[in-house]
């Protein structure tokens, strides 16, 4: 059976939407928490604004749904659940004005213009934005991959190269380098998710993780086994 999410799309009379089909189990595994819920949503990009519709629908009447496009006839979409926002997301003017008046964002979808800059000063411009457990969502990221965006495989500024590099940083508690420091994005994330051009980020403080040991040992190792090595480091 279809995720609710897409069998929404596949009966869609409303107004226009484009996804890749591969997304929705994506968004039911982030987003399902949040039904039901007071959530604020921000997606960047609007469009037609059925993915505003869908958005609303899925959520609930609790919900709020901010967007963000370029497009002034997107204005034309606002409704009492719904505010639309105006501007280049390419701006970091443009996101910090995002950042100041819209009062709480739990969820952001990232579906722009999906250039380098543009997913880059994103979120570099919004994740703090993002509530503690929120979401950060930017999807189409296999822009990263083709040249008329300025992306190729492992090519330095890409959103994929990008992201890589936050992988790194959600582990450096564990760093025995003085160059490689825990900073706020340790601190606050609780997890990434690498789909199929999907990057997603779940927020959670965190402290230094604590590792304990219970029970009672009942094997024996050789000395300076792998085991004994790992079992003195910790």
């Amino acid at each position: 059976m279809p995720f609710e999410l897409q069998r929404y799309f596949e009966n869609n009379t409303g107004s226009l939407m484009h996804k890749w089909m591969h997304y929705f189990d994506a968004y039911e595994r982030h987003f399902a928490r949040f039904r039901g819920t007071d959530v604020h949503i921000l997606e960047i990009g609007v469009s037609h604004g059925g993915s505003l519709e869908m958005w609303k629908e899925y959520f609930g009447p609790k919900a709020r749904i901010f967007g963000a496009d370029i497009n002034p006839q997107c204005k034309k979409l606002e409704d009492e659940r719904v505010k639309i926002f105006i501007g280049d997301q390419g701006d970091r003017k443009f996101l910090r004005t995002l950042a100041r008046e819209i009062p709480r964002i739990d969820i952001l979808i990232d579906d722009g213009g999906h250039s380098m800059r543009q997913q880059i000063a994103t979120f570099e411009e919004l994740y703090a934005k993002v509530s503690a457990h929120g979401v950060y969502l930017c999807e189409d990221t296999h822009t990263s991959y083709w040249p008329a965006f300025r992306g190729g495989l492992r090519r330095r500024g890409t959103f994929m190269e990008y992201s890589k590099r936050l992988l790194d940083q959600l582990n450096a508690w564990h760093s025995k380098q003085r160059s490689f420091k825990v900073d706020s994005f340790t601190q606050s994330a609780d997890s990434m998710h690498f789909y199929d051009s999907i990057v997603v980020i779940e927020k959670k403080p965190r402290t230094p993780p604590e590792v304990r040991k219970t029970g009672v040992e009942r094997v024996t190792y050789a000395p300076e086994s792998f085991v004994q090595k790992l079992k003195r480091r910790l």
